[in-house]
Formats: C-alpha cells, sequence, structure tokens
C-alpha cells in the first residue's frame, strides 16, 4: 500500500445486487472547524491556556500524545505516520521536540498545535428516522485541536461500530455530523440529521439529547440573532466553549465559519466490496444516504442523481490505484469529494483491518492528519475573511477612535496572514504518492488555491489602501507645511531685514516685554494656525500662481476665493 508510482483509474464494478450486504466494521471520524471569538481584553496567552487553567473540573484536559509524551508510548504506528510528511510538515504537525542541546523549541517542545481530549462520552446512540431502532456507536476519541496564531480550533470525534446493514451505516455517515437540523417536515421531524442522538456514559448514562425536534427554539434564534442555534448535544460536547451569541459564560467563544455538515471520513470493512454496485460507491463517495425506497436493505435502488451528472464520477472522486485481486489489500477504494474520504476493503485481508500497520492505521493516522490540514487551511482562510469583514462592520468613518482601531484590526489580520502563509500553507504535504494524491483530490475539491488567492487579494488590497492612505495624509501634511513656511518666509524676511527691529523695547521693563511677547506669540500662533486651516486653498492658489497660462484677473479671483466661503 505504500509503494510509489501512478495511479490508475477504473471505472466502478456493477453488481445487480447489493441488498443485505454487512459492513463487518465501520469508523466514522468528524472534524468541524470553527472560528474563536477574541473577548476583547487583549491577552497575548493562547486560547487553550484557559483550559489548562481550568483545573480538573473542566472536562477537557491537555492530551499528551505519543510525541509530546513518554517515548514509550511512541509505535511503530506513529513512526509511520511521521515519515509519511514532508520535513515542513513534520514540523508543523510534530514541532521539533528537543535539539541536540537539550532545548525545547519555541513552541514548547511541541507542535504548533495543541489537542484537548474529553474522556467521560464512552458511546454514542442515535434514531435516524422516526420509529427506527436504535444505533449504539462506540466513541473512540473527543478531541479538540488548537493551532498557534490562527482563532480556529477543530472538534474532532471518532465513531464506531460492528456489523451494521450498508444502508444503516450509509444513513449513519449521512445524518451524524449535523450541526443543527436544516429543516423539519410537515410532522415537525427534523431532516436531513438524525431524528434523536444522545451522548452515553461507560456506565450508560445519558448525558446530553439533541433538541432537533425543538423547531421553534431554533426559529426564535435565527429571528433574534442572525445565526443558527447548535444543537444541544454538539453544544454540551464543546462547553465549557460556548457559541457566540449564547447567554451563558465561557472560558472561550466560538463561530461558525462553514457549512453546518461536518466534514468527515469514514472506513467500511465488507466481506466482498465488488458486491457494491455504481449507485452505492456513488452515495458512499458523495454521502448522500441510503436510497430513499429502502434504507434498510442496501443502496442498489438507483442512482442519487443524474447520469449526466454522474458521467466523470470516477475520474473526479475515485482513487482507484488498488481496486485488484492482488496486493496485500485487495479490492481497495478511497472515495473523496473534499467535503468527506471514504475508504472502502474487504474484511477478511489482514492488511485492511490492522491498526498498527495496515489501511486502518493509515486511515487513522497519516490519512487523517492529510484531511485535517486540509480543512484547516480552508477554516484558516474563511476566518482571515471573516475578521475583515467583521472590522469593516465595525468601522466608523467620522469617529477617529473607530478608524485608528480599524487600522490596527487590519494591520493584525495581514501580519496574521503572512504568519500562516510561511507556517501553514503548502501546496504538497508528502511524497508518497497515495498520500500525495488523497491531499490533491481533497484540496482540489475544497477549492482551496483559489480561496486562498481570494483572501490574499483582499487582504492585499485592504493594506494597500491603509498605505496610500498613509501616504495621502503624509502629503497633506507636507503641503501644508509649505505653506505655512511660504508665508511665514514673508513675515520672517521683512522683519529681518538688515537686522531691522521695528519696535526698540530692548530697555522697556520686563513686564511691558513679557506682555509684548505674550501679545505677539498669541498673535502668531493665531495666524499659523489659520494659516493651515486655509493651507488647501492657499496651496490650490499657489498652483494657479506658477501657472504662467493663467492670467492676473484669475489669479486675483483665486486669491479672493481663499478668504471666501467653501462651497460644496
Amino acid at each position: 500500500m505504500l509503494d510509489d508510482g501512478n495511479s490508475k483509474l477504473a471505472p466502478s464494478p456493477v453488481a445487480p445486487q447489493s441488498a443485505g450486504t454487512t459492513v463487518r466494521h465501520l469508523r466514522q471520524v468528524l472534524l468541524w472547524p470553527l472560528r474563536l471569538i477574541p473577548d476583547g481584553r487583549g491577552e497575548a496567552s493562547p486560547p487553550w491556556q484557559r483550559l489548562r487553567e481550568a483545573g480538573p473540573g473542566c472536562p477537557w484536559q491537555e492530551h499528551v500524545d505519543e510525541y509530546t509524551g513518554d517515548s514509550g508510548q511512541f509505535h511503530e504506528r506513529h513512526y509511520n505516520e511521521f515519515v509519511t510528511f514532508l520535513p515542513y510538515v513534520q514540523h508543523f504537525l510534530y514541532g521539533e521536540g528537543r535539539t541536540a542541546r537539550g532545548e525545547e523549541d519555541e513552541e514548547g517542545g511541541g507542535a504548533p498545535m495543541r489537542v484537548f481530549r474529553r474522556r467521560d462520552v464512552a458511546r454514542a446512540r442515535v434514531w435516524p428516522h422516526a420509529g427506527a431502532a436504535p444505533v449504539e456507536l462506540r466513541v473512540v476519541h473527543v478531541d479538540l485541536y488548537f493551532f498557534f496564531d490562527v482563532d480556529v480550533v477543530l472538534l474532532n470525534v471518532e465513531l464506531e461500530a460492528q456489523d451494521l446493514n450498508l444502508g444503516v451505516a450509509q444513513e449513519l455517515l449521512y445524518r451524524t455530523g449535523r450541526a443543527y437540523p436544516p429543516g423539519w417536515d410537515a410532522a415537525g421531524r427534523p431532516q436531513h440529521c438524525h431524528f434523536e442522538a444522545e451522548w452515553l456514559s461507560a456506565d450508560g448514562q445519558v448525558l446530553a439529547r439533541s433538541d432537533a425536534q425543538s423547531r421553534e427554539l431554533f426559529l426564535a434564534h435565527v429571528a433574534e440573532h442572525r445565526a443558527p442555534r447548535v444543537s444541544a448535544h454538539w453544544a454540551w460536547l464543546l462547553e465549557p466553549l460556548v457559541p457566540d451569541h449564547s447567554p451563558k459564560e465561557g472560558l472561550l467563544r466560538y463561530r461558525q465559519i462553514e457549512y453546518y455538515r461536518m466534514p468527515m471520513m469514514a472506513y467500511l470493512a465488507l466481506d466482498d466490496p465488488r458486491a457494491l454496485g455504481r449507485a452505492d460507491f456513488v452515495r458512499l463517495g458523495l454521502v448522500t444516504g441510503a436510497a430513499a425506497d429502502a434504507p434498510e436493505q442496501g443502496a442498489e435502488a438507483g442512482l442519487p442523481y443524474a447520469e449526466r451528472y454522474l458521467s466523470d464520477f470516477e475520474a473526479r472522486h475515485c482513487y482507484d490505484r488498488f481496486w485488484s485481486a492482488s496486493g496485500a489489500a485487495p479490492h481497495t477504494r478511497y472515495l473523496c469529494s473534499g467535503h468527506a474520504m471514504v475508504v472502502v476493503g474487504r474484511a477478511d485481508a489482514e492488511f485492511f483491518c490492522c491498526g498498527d500497520r495496515g489501511v486502518l492505521a493509515q486511515f487513522r493516522h497519516p490519512h487523517f492528519m492529510i484531511f485535517l490540514i486540509a480543512h484547516f487551511q480552508k477554516a484558516a482562510l474563511l476566518m482571515f475573511s471573516d475578521r475583515l469583514v467583521a472590522a469593516l462592520k465595525r468601522l466608523n468613518v467620522r469617529d477617529a477612535g473607530s478608524v485608528r482601531r480599524f487600522k490596527r484590526e487590519i494591520r493584525a489580520c495581514f501580519e496574521g496572514f503572512l504568519r500562516f502563509t510561511h507556517r501553514y500553507w503548502f501546496h504538497q504535504v508528502a511524497e508518497q504518492a497515495q498520500a500525495r494524491a488523497l491531499f490533491e483530490m481533497t484540496v482540489r475539491h475544497l477549492g482551496i488555491d483559489a480561496l486562498y488567492a481570494e483572501v490574499k487579494e483582499r487582504i492585499a488590497d485592504m493594506n494597500s489602501y491603509l498605505d496610500a492612505d498613509s501616504l495621502r495624509r503624509q502629503a497633506n501634511t507636507v503641503v501644508r507645511l509649505t505653506v505655512v513656511t511660504m508665508f511665514g518666509l514673508i513675515g520672517t524676511v521683512t522683519t529681518g531685514f538688515l537686522g531691522m527691529n521695528l519696535l526698540a523695547e530692548a530697555d522697556a521693563p520686563m513686564s511691558r516685554r513679557i506682555g509684548l511677547f505674550s501679545g505677539i506669540f498669541v498673535l502668531t500662533t493665531a495666524l499659523t494656525f489659520y494659516t493651515i486651516a486655509k493651507s488647501k486653498r492657499l496651496s490650490d492658489f499657489l498652483d494657479v500662481l506658477s501657472d504662467e497660462r493663467v492670467s492676473v484677473w484669475q489669479k486675483l479671483k483665486v486669491w479672493l476665493g481663499v478668504w471666501g466661503r467653501e462651497k460644496d
């Protein structure tokens, strides 16, 4: 599975019947990017520091993984993950650890990201439809990924189940990971998400339950805040992080920056993947759910979209390098749509199911990191775009303080974007053919390159505007100083001609000299400020005066206009 070479695209196999197909092992990995909202206190400490300081009472505790903890926990699967990536990506993901002198790197010996994990959630119980039997999934882990210099956090949830019908598995992939219901049917049942969902503890206690059926709560929230309401079970899972519009006091506040449907990875081990039809692969790759007519009997009831729309499905969404009867993991197919990355293979292939060296290990480690990098880059770019919009919304051009804050925000955004570019932005993450192809497919479907160019252009335009505005203000200041100097030169030359003193007050009493000094000082100051106030008109007059094509009468009219009322 790790040999290099060019992949060949093959058409999807066509099976006449996939009903009754069983998914022996299902893994679903959810990745939800969110924007962290600064609280305005101007603290320089990173956001995860507050979770650290919250103490043992906080459900989120920093995860000491194999790269930041004891080297005895470092296994071969972690080594294989590490060497998959190019050096600059390794530094992003894992840091530099300790140097040869025993010193820690600038991020404290870890990667430029921090991982926090909560361990109180053991299982998830969901009802895909009203009246459907509940399905329980094991919660492998629940993590939060924080990043240096970027106000983005990624919620990561990994779920696992065994021996599911293919239709049920497709419905789980389709309905799990919806931050809130997109709508309701005529009977008030939520659509496109689970009818009900619960988080369970290890002893079976219900920790949180979804409220997707409470339509009025979601409608009222959007009407009041012009922002969607996060479903109760997802909001609970993130606490003490709270939504930006929430009245609750939270350690950190977040805001949605992407589609409400969370990006997803899936691993499916089947008895024989060749039993799947083209419609099955389309539904898995595009995560459309099971066929509406028979979600319990498999999905070969027909394509979810028109044939013309799906004519290039295999070329655009399938990585078929290992779709063959040979190799350690025969009949393995990768499906990628940007929003989702799915791998399907044989449950009886030891290499496909191996969690240490096989496809499962690749899925959970290097391929997960590839998926995380792509979606982190997109989320960060959307965050910078959101910051620009927020800065413009707060700008009041008539308020000098607002203008100064706007300039500071734009400069900070520009500096942050530069740091993001040099630390987190790269077009290639690996030279290994499979990892490179999966990353390129994900980036292409997400449109990250075009988004980067757009955000870069917007930030550059805003920064260029501020630079041009600063130059304009400097030029205006130079003009005013030039005008004041020009007209002040007249008085200076006149009074200083041959050292002439119009008033011989050198021998006058001190009080008289102080009075004369004060009076002349006030008069000179007033004249200077008046000249500055009229400097724009006086500058225009000097331009006209230096133009030999303008008549004396026109020059006089401009001179008289200096002292008149300015027209709108």
